[in-house]
């Protein structure tokens, strides 16, 4: 069994309407040293297979048919060893 961890964020460039909230938020409660908030998504796979080159192609497979949508989305991921 293989876990892995994926990440996803907008591209650089895409307004990210939550992480411009909760920066105004944080600047509201006094952290006024927090220029940019990124908001994005952190998903967890436990995936059955252990060849390493045929789960990350897999996983990136996965990422750009469902977890991330390319056109805005960024994902990178990790194999996490147990």
């Amino acid at each position: 069994m293989s876990k892995v961890n994926v990440y996803v964020t907008y591209k650089q460039g895409i307004l990210d309407p939550q992480g411009v909230t909760v920066a105004k938020a944080l600047t509201a409660l006094d952290y006024n040293n927090v220029e940019d908030v990124k908001i994005g998504k952190f998903i967890q796979l436990d995936l059955k297979e252990e060849n390493n080159s045929k789960l990350e192609k897999q996983v990136a497979e996965m990422c750009q048919r469902l977890l991330a949508n390319p056109v805005i989305e960024d994902y990178s991921f990790e194999v996490v060893k147990e």
